[in-house]
């Protein structure tokens, strides 16, 4: 029997994760004895703050170490509900809160808990690797949308509107955006919302997990405080990896209509069960403590981004926007495509242009490809200044060499 008849055909159609392979084959080589830098994963260089894992000790010293609710500690929701008060001006109840291993958990339980057969779900691309994946091993059928640099890689209220069958059942927002750090504002989430309102059997599921992550006075904003009527039928979801360098301890949650949670529940009670009783009291203290350590993070992050995205833009072959949020910036690398590389690698497609900067220049980024959308680049700037220059100063060697 070979593997072919052992895969599920659900997962035959599923890719895997284009951000996980590109960080694995630069630990390969880094294991190799080759100094890599890696550009390629999506996580903040920054500890976890003291106040956040002295929470997680003292759980463990008062013995939390059993079985929690299958979806969240209370305390753990109550503190959800107070967050999407204080910072979304949203009213949500804890029936309403989902707490799950991870945002990933919360996006896969509710797709499988509402998607059928033939069920279609928008995905504006450029989009993160994993919806489009989670979309299929649900059994429903991605409808992926091109949104283009002339709209700062956003969905319009015209895409969307265009995109919308009878087979619609959700459509993802995702502000600030992975890959490209695009953020929508509250006038073009309100503008989306005026489409949906004609169609009310769309969900909408809006991921928020860069929401502190945002520079230059940009005002975050998500879709159902800017457009109330479609709260019934949103889920806000969110989580505490990115904004509290938290990305090992697995905490993701949501907000949404008390069926769906309910429903999201029921998957979690026959999948993974409850999130790590550590993290949830961990989150706790992350959600209702003190985001002094926000601030210089930010300051950090706005000063690498402005070195990133100055360098690219001075390089031959690359074209690079600022983005308002996130730690990622989005070239555009149309202009090395059709040359060649000192190696004699011809670089005809943004995959050839990220295997040649990880094989010859020794700089792992993902292509734009495995973001439905081409020809473009991933960099990641969560780490330091230092290792960021010396990884532009590579790519820009690598820019100039190419004939």
């Amino acid at each position: 029997m070979n593997n072919s008849t052992r895969i599920s055909d659900s997962l035959s159609r599923v890719a895997p994760s284009a951000t996980m392979a590109v960080t694995q084959a630069a630990r390969d080589l880094r294991a190799a004895g080759v100094d890599v830098i890696g550009l390629g994963a999506g996580e903040p260089d920054f500890d976890t703050p003291d106040h956040i894992k002295a929470a997680a000790i003292k759980a463990i010293k008062d013995g939390e170490t059993n079985y929690t609710n299958v979806d969240g500690i209370m305390p753990l929701k109550e503190a959800i509900c107070a967050k999407f008060k204080r910072d979304n001006h949203l009213d949500y109840t804890p029936e309403q809160i989902s707490v799950a291993p991870g945002g990933k958990p919360i996006i896969y339980n509710a797709f499988v808990a509402t998607l059928n057969t033939d069920d279609e779900v928008i995905v504006p691309a450029p989009c993160w690797v994993s919806y489009p994946e989670m979309v299929r091993l649900a059994g429903g059928t991605p409808v992926t949308v091109p949104c283009d640099a002339s709209s700062r890689f956003k969905l319009t209220p015209a895409q969307l509107s265009e995109a919308i069958t009878p087979k619609t059942k959700w459509v993802i927002l995702n502000s600030p955006s992975n890959p490209t750090g695009s953020c929508y504002t509250a006038d073009e989430l309100t503008a989306l919302g005026d489409v949906l309102r004609a169609h009310p059997h769309v969900m909408v599921l809006t991921d928020d997990m860069y929401e502190h992550l945002v520079y230059d006075d940009f005002e975050f904003a998500t879709i159902a405080q800017v457009c109330p009527t479609l709260i019934h039928r949103t889920l806000t979801m969110n989580g505490v990896s990115k904004a509290y360098a938290m990305t090992g301890w697995r905490i993701g949650y949501a907000g949404g209509p008390e069926w769906l949670i309910k429903a999201m529940a029921k998957v979690m009670s026959q999948s993974t069960s409850n999130p790590c009783s550590i993290s949830q009291w961990a989150a706790v203290a992350a959600l209702n403590g003190s985001h002094d350590f926000l601030g210089p993070w930010k300051d950090a992050y706005v000063k690498r981004r402005n070195f990133v995205v100055t360098a690219l833009n001075a390089m031959p072959g690359l074209s690079c926007q600022t983005p308002e949020g996130a730690f990622y910036v989005y070239p555009d690398c149309a202009g090395m495509i059709g040359k060649t590389t000192p190696e004699g690698a011809v670089l005809e497609t943004d995959i050839d242009v990220a295997t040649a900067l990880l094989n010859e220049a020794h700089v792992a980024v993902v292509p734009g490809t495995a973001f439905h959308s081409a020809p473009n680049l991933r960099l990641s700037y969560a780490t330091d200044l230092e290792t960021l220059k010396t990884a532009c100063a590579r790519i820009k060697d690598f820019a100039e060499s190419l004939i």
